[in-house]
């Protein structure tokens, strides 16, 4: 037990901070703008050291179930913290278009920035890496699909129309998923996993799989995200308070929210790329990209139906050339089955592009 609590330090704390952020609450928002900064920032932090713990548990359990299913398993509990936080930070009268903004900054982080630097990185160390073009396709063409159903189109349905076009949304979704699902699951899940030679000095034993605890990290998982939620409700008005009238661009409120939930794949994925593990990293940024926007959307698009007020969906013109060129890209560089490091490169200029756009308020 005492073991147990040590290798949870991270997320005891998260919990300790919870417990007093919700103590403190009424101090913190109630003893100026800056106090409400301060604060909102070390709630950040600790969101983040108990997604470190989520997304861990998450890679115990990929480790046990293996390729394709264990990158699902991780991209599902990024996109869950992601949903978590949104939804909380919604409830408390957030920005019409954080919604839409959470998953753009997303996108461009997943795609542009993890698979970018990741390519990178593992090209200069490889050159080039092979993977499975299959996933890359198929991950491509339904992004593709799903960010022109909920966050294109949107902006020529009339606003009388948008209860009939969101639970259109919501359905079409929902199949997108439940297809990807099958396929990913089913017998179609060669598309999503690649063999690789094993490569072992001489004499050196197999490495053997650890012995884990699937109900205890289930179990932490899931007390981890309760844990997020906890700290979200409150770091969402400390942060809105503390960010009022500083001039600061509104979707850096967006982007803090898809850089939580994407940090722990960001580490999985540079592992990945420098041991010359590209599917994974291509799973993870694919994945993760399309698990946030086929999860996302309903869930949001609901809770949207449920209260009558609508999120803003639709993609400013600056942000639908971005994910454009970005799919584009990615579709040239991901055709056939290797990436090195100009590929690399050429995702991670166009996160700095997105990351130098969002400065400028774009």
């Amino acid at each position: 037990m005492l073991t147990l609590l040590k290798q949870e330090k991270f997320l005891l704390l998260a919990l300790l901070a919870a417990c007093t952020a919700f103590a403190l609450e009424h101090w913190l928002l109630h003893s100026g703008q800056m106090t409400a900064l301060i604060g909102g920032l070390v709630l950040v932090a600790f969101i983040v050291c108990a997604s470190m713990r989520v997304a861990h548990h998450a890679e115990l359990l990929a480790e046990k179930v293996g390729d394709p299913y264990g990158t699902m398993i991780l991209t599902l509990a990024a996109v869950l913290v992601e949903v978590v936080i949104l939804a909380i930070m919604m409830s408390n009268e957030a920005s019409a278009t954080l919604v839409r903004d959470t998953i753009y900054s997303a996108v461009m982080l997943d795609i542009n920035g993890i698979l970018g630097l990741a390519a990178l990185m593992g090209g200069i160390k490889h050159g080039e890496q092979s993977y499975n073009d299959d996933s890359a396709r198929t991950y491509s063409v339904m992004i593709l699909t799903a960010m022109g159903v909920s966050m294109v189109v949107p902006e020529f349905i009339p606003e009388a129309d948008w209860k009939i076009y969101s639970a259109f949304t919501i359905g079409a979704m929902v199949m997108l998923y439940t297809l990807f699902l099958r396929m990913q699951v089913g017998p179609h899940s060669y598309f999503f996993s690649y063999s690789y030679p094993e490569k072992r000095r001489k004499g050196e034993p197999a490495h053997d799989t650890p012995a884990i605890n699937l109900g205890l990290s289930i179990g932490t998982l899931v007390f981890g995200v309760v844990v997020i939620g906890a700290l979200a409700e409150v770091m969402s008005k400390t942060l809105d308070l503390g960010l009022e009238g500083t001039g600061a661009p509104p979707v850096m409120t967006a982007i803090l929210v898809a850089a939580i939930s994407a940090a722990p794949e960001i580490l999985t994925a540079l592992r990945a790329a420098l041991a010359n593990r590209m599917q994974s990293v291509v799973n993870i940024a694919l994945g993760a990209s399309l698990s946030t926007v086929i999860l996302t959307v309903p869930v949001m698009e609901a809770m949207a139906l449920y209260t009558g007020q609508p999120f803003q969906m639709a993609m400013t013109p600056v942000q639908t050339v971005m994910v454009f060129i970005t799919l584009i890209v990615s579709a040239i560089n991901l055709n056939d089955g290797e990436t090195n490091a100009i590929e690399g490169m050429t995702h991670f200029v166009l996160f700095a592009t997105f990351v130098m756009l969002s400065l400028l308020g774009l």
